[in-house]
């Protein structure tokens, strides 16, 4: 049976890095009040990349990382909830940048769980039609879509890009993904799109293209749909958390993550954590955890890994990694 692993590893943050100090310049708040609330200390903000930008250079890294060409990515996959533009997809401006001409490209939109579902996508895509190679990325510039007067959310974003080459394999890699969704919460956060607004429109609807997030709602679905996809990986795999060498979450609050180390009764070292330096990355966020165990080498051939992310949507999932390289 063909296995799917991952070979290679990528990120790129922007070079401007803006401290809790730098925002209180900004809007009322304070390194404290944020650090004691979230975790975060900075974010890496961009000064003119766009999403694209960002998703090119982790690819590239990633692909340099796994030792392939360029012609050989048959597929690219680009998680985002802040593309460039409705259309064409941010996945197919990274394929013209890169030049991967011979890949499919398409985006995928599920926020911060977006690279989740991106990486069980891609897996079934290459194990169907015969894909050798894929990208998967996760990348967000979130700076252009926040309210920097909204102190309430202005301090918890940041720009960034992960990427991983997927590649057919005979050792296992890519386990059991769980993935899901609740629709009936989709207000907890929100970016708007274009107003609802034509000749033909009586009563039109004018919408908010900025962040907004209901935080206590999103706080409350983050600590209990985090444990609830671990022990279903868990479930799902016939695994104890004693087989786990890692968990690697969705950077979103350092509050949710000990909260998740006390419920499932594990050291908070069990759990990758930088959401210090770079802030919520929403989709990149996974990714870019993953890339930087890597560069660290705390990843070691055989080791088992959970990701798990939840965000917009609302949407939540998680995927067992066996880590290959």
């Amino acid at each position: 049976m063909k296995e799917v692993i991952i070979g290679g590893v990528g990120k790129y943050t922007p070079s401007r890095k803006v401290t809790n100090e730098q925002l209180s310049n900004m809007v009322d708040t304070n390194d404290e009040w944020i650090r004691s609330r979230t975790g975060i200390q900075s974010r890496y903000v961009s000064s003119g990349e766009d999403t694209s930008n960002m998703a090119a250079r982790a690819s590239l890294d990633a692909i340099k990382d796994a030792n392939i060409s360029i012609q050989d990515i048959d597929l690219i996959v680009v998680a985002t909830c802040t593309p460039d533009m409705f259309t064409p997809s941010t996945a197919c401006l990274v394929q013209g940048i890169i030049g991967a001409e011979n890949a499919v490209a398409f985006d995928i939109g599920a926020a911060c769980s977006g690279f989740i579902y991106g990486l069980n996508v891609a897996k079934s895509l290459m194990i169907t039609n015969n894909y050798k190679n894929a990208i998967v990325v996760g990348a967000e510039n979130l700076s252009k879509s926040i309210d920097w007067k909204d102190r309430s959310t202005c301090v918890l974003f940041g720009d960034g890009a992960g990427a991983v080459v997927l590649s057919i394999s005979d050792t296992k890699g890519i386990g059991h993904s769980f993935c899901k969704s609740d629709g009936t919460k989709w207000d907890a956060i929100t970016i708007e799109g274009n107003d609802l607004d034509s000749p033909f429109v009586k009563d039109k609807i004018i919408r908010n293209s900025k962040l907004k997030m209901k935080g206590n709602e999103v706080f409350k679905f983050a600590t209990s749909t985090i444990v609830k996809s671990i022990n279903k990986i868990l479930e799902d795999n016939n695994l104890n958390i004693e087989d786990i060498d890692y968990i690697i979450p969705h950077q979103a609050n350092t509050r949710i993550i000990d909260y998740a180390a006390k419920k499932l009764k594990l050291p908070i070292d069990k759990f990758y954590i930088n959401i210090h330096e770079y802030g919520n990355t929403s989709a990149a966020s996974i990714p870019i955890a993953i890339s930087e165990m890597h560069e660290k080498k705390l990843l070691k051939k055989g080791n088992k890994i959970i990701l798990v992310g939840f965000g917009a949507g609302l949407t939540y999932g998680a995927t067992l990694i066996n880590w290959a390289i």
